[in-house]
């Protein structure tokens, strides 16, 4: 007879009393077996000191090898760590939710280790505890982390309050581990993810141009940057466009696709975007029109100041006005013009990048 309380519930449509029974037991300090895409982890409530002695003695953990923390919003990522580096957006925006764990500078001290699991299950376990949950592998230390829910018991029957059987995890095999808090960044764990997606991400630069509605001056830009690139046959280099007032799924203006159809580049499929802090987060450089845009660009992400410029500041042209003025609702010569500015110092970048 098991020692430890067994539900068994439908991980693709996990029932709502399982979920809230798993959360009350996490709340409350106890110990939780759950299913991730990866293998099954033991949850705990990483705020409750007490749940933490008792997971580090069940696992015959050392106490100076911290575990990794389950999140399901990518913001929890800002609370628990500091100086996240621009790298970190980028992966978490490529593999999460997903086998990834990054290591980043704690919010507190030292470092933490972070997850966003592509479960059904355990995103609504974290959702509804609404406290962040230190979850190594259901394993004793030194055994092969459980792929499926008998694996995990085996070990863990008595030791844990409750368990949530939902058969096969889809991955089977750990997470991929990268520390971000060092330079450069290392995968220290080889995963689920293979090493040399990781290692593109890394090595690759992520370009953002910022104008008002994202569908005249940025869009230039990053027409223009994209041409530049494939000249030097650049695949280690992303470009995107975004605006600060852009109702998004707008086109290109007229203007812009008949000034770009002269210089060989076709933006018919071209779609607005809001700029978000997201977007700004996963931006190695972010390149706007005006002071404006600068302005609203830092009150979403003050940390982006050291990579955010006015495009302007890499033209040839000699003028003290670093803003490069709307041309919605000019003329045509207008439009022309902004785009032989925007043209100069787009080159200008593409030799630097």
């Amino acid at each position: 007879m098991s020692l430890t309380k067994i539900i068994k519930i439908n991980p693709a449509d996990p029932q709502e009393e399982s979920i809230r029974q798993a959360a009350k037991v996490l709340i409350d300090g106890g110990l939780v077996i759950i299913p991730t895409e990866t293998v099954y982890g033991i949850a705990a409530n990483a705020l409750n000191k007490k749940a933490l002695e008792r997971l580090y003695k069940i696992k015959n953990r050392p106490q100076d090898k911290p575990f990794s923390i389950l999140i399901a919003q990518e913001h929890q990522a800002r609370e628990l760590a500091r100086d996240v580096p621009v790298v970190a957006y980028k992966l978490m925006h490529k593999f999460w939710p997903g086998p990834l764990t990054v290591i980043l500078k704690s919010a507190s001290q030292g470092k933490v280790g972070l997850r966003m699991p592509d479960d059904l299950v355990a995103l609504a376990i974290i959702n509804q505890s609404a406290v962040p949950l230190a979850c190594p592998s259901a394993n004793i230390s030194g055994k092969p982390a459980p792929a499926n829910f008998e694996q995990a018991i085996k070990d863990m029957d008595g030791l844990v309050d409750l368990a949530i059987d939902a058969g096969l995890t889809k991955v089977g095999s750990e997470s991929t581990v990268v520390d971000l808090s060092i330079e450069p960044p290392q995968i220290t764990r080889s995963g689920a993810i293979k090493d040399e997606e990781i290692l593109a991400i890394i090595q690759s630069k992520d370009v953002l141009f910022v104008c008002t509605g994202n569908s005249c001056r940025s869009v230039m830009a990053e027409a223009y940057l994209k041409k530049l690139l494939q000249k030097q046959h650049r695949t280690d280099i992303q470009v995107s466009s975004a605006g600060v007032m852009a109702m998004a799924g707008i086109g290109a203006s007229v203007e812009t696709r008949e000034v770009l159809a002269k210089e060989g580049m076709d933006v018919e499929g071209h779609r607005s975007q809001r700029v978000t802090r997201e977007l700004v987060s996963q931006s190695d450089i972010i390149l706007v029109m005006e002071d404006a845009h600068e302005d609203k660009i830092l009150q979403l992400a003050p940390e982006a100041k050291n990579r955010l410029f006015l495009l302007k500041e890499f033209a040839k042209i000699n003028d003290s006005n670093l803003n490069i003025a709307d041309p919605a609702g000019s003329s045509l010569e207008f439009y022309q013009d902004t785009f032989l500015t925007i043209k100069d110092a787009v080159e200008r970048i593409s030799k630097i990048l």
